[in-house]
């Protein structure tokens, strides 16, 4: 609709994670039948299980076994769980039951997926000729045998030959290798979050105002970040805007009145394809090498990486990377009332390590703690 001149636009106008209708990192294996691409798929899985978490869509050509008549089933089946639905997702909420994933491999016999894998085989060729809207980004060509010649119709719809993987079916070893790196390569970046958004009503004044480094203790930390992040930003309340230097760039909370929580879910909001390593801006015996280990020992493959607080026995939320997978889980967490990052560290699959020294993350949260802290400081400083 246009009115007086200016476009209205219905729905917010949000950044969408990459991927599919499935998952961040999905492809389709298409071109073959459904036999040799179940097989196919688990040796893949074998060939990459110990370092990624693997998962597979398909369709069973077999009638299955009689429903038991529940529209939802969950049964422990002790070495693995086993949940049956009796309705279909619809098309936008796949996407929960496969988050925990590294890699979704897809029968593409039965299913679209944003990346492809296509097999040469001649028995399908006729039946692939036939799905070519469904080849929008291939990523690998399979062969039954090396002097396979590949289709032309298949060779009209590369886009980026250099980065192509061609392999025979049998060379699992080197498959298993090209799809690891690629991985590896389209990893998410990593930006800085400092949280900065509270009102520090302990301390009676703004906490991420406080010099103990010669400067801001949310600039100071902001510039720790930014030595390993591909962008930094400051996450504030909109009031907070003229108190930060303009040189930072900012995330308003968009998720207000719940804290750290709503700060990193605006971060995600704002970027839901960057992971985000969250400082909380009260945290003045910080310093670079603490970023660094945590920055060294990050694990993709996990929801976040974090330290232990032996403080607590707990993890340590708030000097933590967040993969994008945990956007979701925090969204869900929000749903069931809680909003504590803590509880959602303690319930996931995350890496957790060790910190040299644990006075590292102590916080300053009244005035009291901010005096000790500034002696320790300047102890240290002599």
């Amino acid at each position: 609709m246009i009115s007086n001149g200016i476009k209205h636009t219905k729905h917010a106008a949000l950044e969408k994670p990459i991927g599919g209708d499935f998952h961040r990192n999905e492809i389709a294996c298409i071109g073959a039948p459904c036999e040799i691409i179940d097989d196919f798929c688990k040796n893949i899985n074998e060939a990459l299980q110990a370092v990624l978490k693997l998962g597979y869509l398909s369709e069973d050509h077999k009638a299955s076994r009689k429903s038991t008549g529940f529209h939802t089933t969950y049964t422990n089946k002790i070495k693995y769980q086993r949940i049956d639905f009796k309705a279909r997702p619809e098309q936008k909420q796949w996407r929960k039951y496969f988050n925990d994933l590294d890699l979704l491999l897809v029968n593409g016999n039965h299913f679209t997926a944003a990346t492809q894998i296509v097999f040469i085989h001649d028995k399908k060729k006729e039946s692939l000729s036939r799905k070519l809207d469904r080849l929008t980004n291939i990523k690998m060509i399979i062969l039954e045998n090396s002097n396979d010649e590949i289709y032309d119709f298949v060779l009209a719809k590369l886009t980026n030959e250099e980065e192509l993987g061609v392999f025979r079916r049998d060379q699992l070893d080197k498959i298993a290798a090209f799809l690891l790196k690629d991985f590896q390569k389209n990893i998410a970046p990593l930006y800085g979050l400092i949280l900065a958004g509270g009102k520090s009503s302990r301390m009676g004044h703004d906490k991420g105002a406080i010099d103990y480094h010669g400067k801001a203790q949310r600039e100071y930390e902001a510039e720790l970040a930014a030595a390993f992040c591909n962008q930094t930003f400051i996450s504030c309340r909109k009031n907070q805007d003229e108190l930060i230097e303009t040189r930072f760039k900012k995330v308003y909370d968009t998720f207000e009145g719940l804290g750290p929580f709503g700060g990193l879910l605006s971060a995600f909001r704002a970027h839901p394809n960057a992971a985000w390593l969250s400082l909380a801006c009260d945290l003045p015996y910080l310093d670079k090498a603490v970023v660094s280990n945590l920055v060294k020992h990050r694990n993709p493959t996990k929801l976040a990486t974090c330290f232990y607080n032996p403080e607590t026995e707990f993890p340590e939320p708030l000097i933590t990377i967040w993969e994008p997978k945990a956007y979701p889980v925090l969204l869900e967490f929000l749903s069931q009332g809680y909003s504590c990052p803590r509880k959602v560290l303690i319930n996931t699959d995350i890496e957790m390590i060790q910190m040299k020294d644990p006075t590292k993350m102590t916080n300053a949260n009244t005035d009291e703690e901010r005096k000790i802290a500034f002696e320790a400081i300047k102890a240290s400083q002599k």
